[in-house]
């Protein structure tokens, strides 16, 4: 291949980049639903015909894109690419053949240009609801935790599959915003279709695989020289999560090759009984994330650029569910998995790691109204969630971030945006002093909340938190970060996993954790020291 021949394909690489972040922000501009357009709880991507992911939008969070990457291929085996037609949307929400749980949808649509089938289009979104017993751990198995879409045409050839839409309107407390959702995640792709049929016949391109080899290749052998550089041998982590029954460990042996790096998962905690529990293609997605952020996060992320990253997970363990295991809230688990890998690489890479974070969003899903309270409550039925995050860990270099969500990627919600489609207020959203964990550079600082409903009612919180046990830990002599609280704002400690109502006249308070601190605090400049006590988020005593 020439020079010039690899410049155009680079400059076509980019134009494929921003097709996909087009499609992505679609979704934002046209979602129901606020995870969607308010915390960009999404993905968006193109697939060759093979199933092989060539570009990712940047906006969205690798727990959707990474297994929304796998999920194609099983879209492929139900529906082959011969039989599928013009205004064709396939759509699921199986979590062993999606992202991971029933809230996430994933819709796949095939491009056609010139009348020959060229691509493929998918894209995630997390909804608020699809009925059972709604976003949280309390479910046995995962027919309880809501309507199971197996993978079927949602249109057909551009018409409406009037039973699909009849049966998904009366599975869910939000069939308004339910339906306006799959009509999003299939005006989402479609705008990937018409920008991509434009940049064909901008370039004069019959087809787009020469393209995608081009990519593939170009990926894969720019990954092994990253790997290349790590040096080679075996390396050990382990971290915990609060668990729901019991404490949960997540371990993890990494070892580092000539041509991939194999992480072992042996080790690990059984499965919950409860919905915490995590499918294979979640802990992938994760699990090659953390790694990528490391050693090379500079390349694009497609199937190639992840191909090196192995996973083997074994069965039984909490990080390998099998159908029909619950699975609910499986990002309470599996977004830890960056840490644990972190805490591997911390042994062939120190100076390119972080210290642990909050790591889990903490987003409380609140409900009230009659279906709480009774006929007798003040309130309308009401079903809402909200994205907030805590502090990141430490960086080398820098300090970690404020209340910012790492791995997920998504952003935190505006109070709002929640108070105008729910009778819920925020008394309080601001950051938790003293959280971050103290060092050479300190961990970020979590967030303090306090949430009521109007007129101080009775409402519901399905709690799925995190890192209150087990708070973020420091590394290189950093402190570890501030543990998570939640409790009444009367005073009463609740339980950081499952239902519990919030009595009238009091409120629920969510302390945030803070990241954890990178090196000895001595080390740290006086003038940092000095700008955190003029903030107020240090105090002199602390």
């Amino acid at each position: 291949m020439s020079v010039l021949e690899q410049i155009q394909r680079q400059v076509m690489w980019n134009r494929l980049l921003a097709v996909v972040e087009e499609q992505a922000q679609t979704m934002i501009r046209t979602a129901f639903s606020t995870t969607v357009r308010e915390a960009g709880d999404l993905s968006a991507g193109i697939f060759d015909l093979q199933g092989r992911m060539l570009a990712q939008a940047v906006t969205g969070t690798p727990g959707h894109v990474n297994s929304m990457m796998e999920s194609v291929g099983h879209f492929l085996r139900k529906f082959p690419a011969d039989t599928l037609q013009p205004g064709d949307h396939l759509i699921t929400n199986d979590p062993w053949l999606g992202t991971g749980h029933l809230h996430d949808l994933t819709v796949v649509t095939p491009a056609f240009h010139g009348g020959r089938l060229v691509a493929l289009f998918a894209n995630t979104a997390h909804v608020i609801d699809v009925g059972g017993l709604g976003m949280g751990p309390e479910g046995r198995s995962v027919f309880e935790e809501g309507l199971y879409i197996p993978i079927v045409k949602c249109f057909q050839a551009g018409r409406p599959n009037e039973t699909f839409f009849d049966f998904l309107r009366a599975g869910t407390r939000l069939p308004v915003e339910l339906e306006g959702d799959v009509y999003s995640l299939c005006a989402c792709n479609d705008a990937g279709v018409r920008r991509l049929v434009q940049m064909m016949d901008e370039f004069a391109l019959d087809s787009i695989n020469p393209l995608a080899a081009f990519i593939l290749d170009s990926s894969r052998r720019a990954t092994l020289a990253e790997i290349a550089k790590l040096p080679g041998g075996t390396y050990r982590a382990e971290i915990w999560s609060d668990g729901y029954e019991q404490p949960v460990r997540l371990a993890a042996a990494m070892t580092v090759g000539a041509d991939a790096i194999t992480v072992d998962f042996d080790g690990t905690s059984g499965l919950s009984g409860r919905g915490i529990n995590v499918p294979a293609a979640y802990t992938r997605a994760y699990a090659s994330f953390g790694i990528k952020c490391v050693v090379a996060p500079d390349i694009p992320n497609n199937s190639a650029s992840l191909a090196p990253f192995r996973m083997v997970i074994p069965e039984g363990c909490i990080l390998n569910a099998p159908r029909p295991s619950p699975v609910a809230v499986r990002h309470v688990v599996g977004q830890l998995l960056p840490d644990l890998m972190m805490g591997c690489l911390h042994g062939a890479a120190p100076d390119r790691v972080t210290a642990e974070g909050s790591s889990c969003l903490w987003n409380p899903p609140l409900r009230g109204g009659p279906i709480v309270s009774g006929q007798n409550s003040p309130l309308v039925d009401f079903e809402v969630i909200t994205f907030n995050s805590g502090g990141t860990g430490a960086r080398p270099g820098q300090d970690g971030l404020d209340g910012t969500a790492f791995p997920s990627g998504v952003r935190t919600m505006p109070v709002e945006a929640t108070e105008n489609v729910a009778p819920v207020v925020f008394w309080r959203k601001e950051l938790r002093p003293g959280s971050g964990g103290a060092g050479r550079t300190r961990g970020g600082f979590g967030q303090v909340m306090e949430i009521g409903a109007k007129g101080d009612a009775e409402f519901a919180c399905n709690a799925i938190f995190d890192r209150v046990a087990y708070p973020p830990r420091g590394r290189d002599g950093g402190g570890d970060g501030a543990p998570g609280v939640v409790r009444l704002k009367s005073g009463t400690i609740l339980r950081t996993k499952g239902y519990q109502v919030i009595p009238a006249g009091d409120r629920l308070v969510l302390e945030l954790p803070g990241g954890g601190g990178m090196g000895p605090p001595e080390q740290r400049a006086p003038a940092r020291h000095a700008q955190d006590l003029r903030d107020g988020l240090i105090t002199e005593e602390g």
